[in-house]
């Protein structure tokens, strides 16, 4: 009897025996799991109050600081779009490279970008004899729009440097004058280009493409005129000019684009046409200046309809048109061009509101009581709506 009293009934001992390796699983866990468990079965854990109140701190401390540090740790993963963004060099401030894609950079009617509406007017002025005359003031000229007299905001002298690009002419149309229109291009810069002024050059022929980015080192220019091969494919000179402007737009100072071409455009794009850049060359502040080689005295072999529009090209901006037939006539040609940019009068005009509508605008500009005075200037702006962000 007695033995029996001693005997622990076998379901006691099991749930026991159950209980026991319950809990040395829960103290296998470590003490943060172990009180988190403990707490979650509504089991006391052992530890004094303020134990508690710390174990509860840190476990809001784990909470908050985990997703921060898995946060600044895909901060640093670089998105793969941008990932190369800053592998590029940065372009120079003085050789900006052109996007023949972007030939077309103002669509439609935003045709212009006019720095704060200012309209610059490029103004030779010379006597009967050809002679500039340079002793003019604000007060001797008088500028009209459509016909009404508007306001000269000021006048200055063009000691401002000037950022030219020669579009020159490297097509199969060419080859019969090559070795003049390199002659004409080499003496071009040895006369004209001032150690203020910078140019850039185009070879045009089935493309428009930038060979020499602009410096205003002459022998560097020369080199490039004389690296020129063989004159072949065809002729997309209206592309050149797109491209030129493009290039030109963020230099300072006056823009000039010289010609050295016969004129003849044959495979620029569609929307690159004749009126297309006609109507971009009235809106943008670039002055053409053109040196037509290639040309003959004949009237049957030449290009009439080519010659009409290098003309308008340079009657529209303020430039002119050269034909030289020689060497001497290169030389007079080329005095001209150079007294032309290191004498002009530079107008500055700021159109009123209803003037900055979108549309054409007719400029001509008089010298007050002085008839016998030729004046070249450009015929007209436009200026869009709205600047284009």
């Amino acid at each position: 009897m007695d033995a029996k009293r001693e005997r622990t009934p076998a379901g006691t001992r099991g749930n026991y025996l159950g209980e026991r390796r319950r809990l040395q699983s829960v103290n296998s866990c470590g003490d943060t799991q172990t009180k988190a468990c403990a707490t979650l079965m509504h089991v006391r854990p052992s530890p004094h109050k303020s134990q508690m109140r710390l174990l509860s701190a840190a476990i809001a401390l784990v909470v908050i600081i985990a997703p921060l540090t898995i946060h600044s740790q895909s901060g640093r993963q670089k998105d793969p779009k941008t990932a190369n963004t800053n592998k590029s060099s940065r372009p120079s401030s003085t050789t900006p490279i052109a996007d023949p894609s972007n030939m077309n950079s103002d669509e439609g009617d935003e045709v212009l970008r006019v720095s704060s509406n200012l309209v610059p007017v490029p103004t030779t002025v010379v006597d009967s004899r050809g002679a500039a005359i340079t002793t003019l003031t604000l007060d001797d000229f008088e500028l009209r729009v459509d016909g009404q007299v508007h306001a000269i905001s000021d006048l200055n002298r063009s000691e401002t440097p000037v950022r030219m690009a020669m579009l020159f002419d490297n097509s199969g149309s060419q080859s019969a004058s090559r070795e003049f229109e390199k002659h004409a291009a080499v003496r071009f810069f040895e006369n004209v280009l001032r150690p203020i002024d910078e140019a850039a050059i185009y070879s045009i022929s089935t493309e428009a493409v930038l060979t020499q980015p602009m410096t205003n080192n002459v022998r560097v220019l020369q080199r490039t005129i004389e690296s020129f091969g063989k004159a072949e494919g065809s002729t997309s000179l209206y592309d050149g000019v797109f491209a030129a402007l493009v290039y030109l737009r963020p230099f300072s100072g006056r823009r000039v684009i010289v010609i050295v071409s016969d004129g003849r455009d044959t495979t620029s794009r569609h929307d690159h046409d004749f009126d297309a850049t006609l109507k971009r060359l009235q809106g943008d502040e670039c002055q053409i200046y053109v040196v037509q080689t290639g040309l003959y005295d004949n009237a049957n072999v030449r290009d009439l309809a080519a010659e009409r529009r290098m003309h308008e090209f340079a009657a529209q901006t303020g430039g002119a048109v050269y034909i030289p037939k020689n060497f001497d006539d290169l030389d007079i040609a080329f005095s001209q061009i150079a007294a032309d940019l290191a004498q002009q009068y530079v107008l500055s005009y700021y159109p009123p509101e209803d003037k900055r509508d979108g549309r054409y605008h007719n400029i001509s500009i008089r010298v007050k009581d002085k008839s016998n005075l030729r004046i070249r200037a450009r015929k007209g702006f436009l200026v869009k709506k709205r600047e284009r962000v």
